[in-house]
């Protein structure tokens, strides 16, 4: 069946229907990674986006049941430009085309993805929709469509749940997290407590943690304002590390600003250089928001990483708390694991405050 991939600026892309049927809106970001489409449609961060792979063919290795990031997808669709007719894996269960109908997700084939992401890295983020019918109201429509600010909300965990374990207890503060961030805790032997985005600073310094963990999430920082003074609070008594989404609201809650970045960064082979050693690791990236370098100066934040490419700032230190955090995903999945070692990082941090802490009730 014929579907059009339509954008706000008057293009249209014709195209074929797999997934699930009916129409969506939102915004069109493309993804760079040659595989793990998977984590990607599953990964909350992105919530309310379209999204576009370029890799040329995908869906040739299915669907299986480990390498979800999340329980529930919430992209709007998904744009390829070959979807494998046979796919073979010895793990699969399902299709992408099966999958995508299951969980209510159009989706395109047949559109030169590459062609669209060139479009976009010249115009700019923009507005899209999956339509299967153009008409004469179909652009005006779109451009006149608001595109939600609510993602967060749609994402994080409603209850609190564990994760039992007998090392160091994390607080984790789903903002729309990736299972991947529990696995490295988990690997590490973290006893953690996954809690929901609007959680006060007292609920989480309640739990008594020894450390917590901001987690990834969609859309934009400042609509989730609520969290920076729990930010303010928690980083003045315990470790606090921040990935992706938390790297953007410890920033805000610091007194930095952030801005919108023309198309954003997704994919898996972004270069980042740690500015302390001149180490380059290759990492995976999701995030159409990024951190004012200008609106550090009059904070107590220090710069730790910038991306190559484009020197957007990819990592923070505070200068007076033991607290940090990155653009990128040090979990890894999909991707390189160059970045892994910040977990460690994290660790260490939690066993220095317990060391201080410990040295200061000895000596009263």
């Amino acid at each position: 069946m014929k579907r059009y991939l339509v954008l706000e600026d008057g293009s249209i892309y014709p195209g074929w229907a797999f997934g699930a049927p009916g129409e969506t809106i939102g915004e069109l970001v493309f993804n760079t990674g040659m595989s793990g489409y998977q984590e990607s449609i599953t990964d909350q961060s992105y919530n309310g986006e379209i999204l576009m792979f370029t890799y040329p063919l995908i869906g040739n290795y299915g669907i299986n049941r480990d390498d979800d990031e999340s329980l529930q997808p919430t992209c709007q669709a998904v744009v390829v430009h070959e979807l494998a007719r046979r796919p073979s894996n010895w793990r699969q269960t399902l299709s992408l085309d099966e999958y995508l109908k299951i969980h209510q997700i159009p989706g395109i084939s047949g559109i030169d993805t590459r062609a669209v992401t060139r479009h976009i890295r010249q115009q700019g983020a923009l507005k899209a929709a999956i339509v299967n019918q153009v008409n004469d109201n179909t652009i005006q429509n779109l451009q006149h469509q608001q595109l939600p600010h609510n993602q967060v909300a749609m994402s994080t965990t409603k209850n609190p749940y564990p994760g039992p374990a007998t090392g160091h207890k994390v607080v984790v503060v789903d903002f729309g997290l990736k299972n991947s961030i529990l696995r490295q805790l988990a690997q590490r032997n973290c006893n953690f407590t996954v809690v929901p985005a609007d959680s006060t600073a007292a609920e989480i310094l309640n739990l008594n943690p020894d450390g917590v963990l901001l987690s990834n999430g969609p859309g934009d920082p400042k609509d989730v304002p609520q969290a920076l003074e729990m930010i303010r609070t928690v980083e003045q008594q315990v470790p606090l590390f921040g990935i992706c989404l938390g790297h953007q609201l410890f920033a805000l809650a610091n007194g930095a600003d952030t801005y919108k970045l023309k198309f954003g960064h997704r994919g898996f082979n972004h270069p980042v250089r740690n500015l302390a050693t001149g180490n380059i690791a290759f990492t995976s990236q999701n995030h159409g928001y990024a951190v004012s370098r200008q609106s550090l100066t009059a904070t107590n934040l220090k710069v730790t990483h910038e991306e190559i490419n484009d020197q957007t700032v990819e990592g923070l230190q505070h200068q007076q708390y033991p607290a940090f955090s990155v653009q990128f995903h040090p979990d890894a999945a999909p991707g390189p694991h160059d970045a892994a070692a910040l977990f460690d990082q994290f660790i260490q941090l939690m066993d220095n405050n317990s060391q201080q802490e410990a040295s200061h009730d000895t000596a009263y």
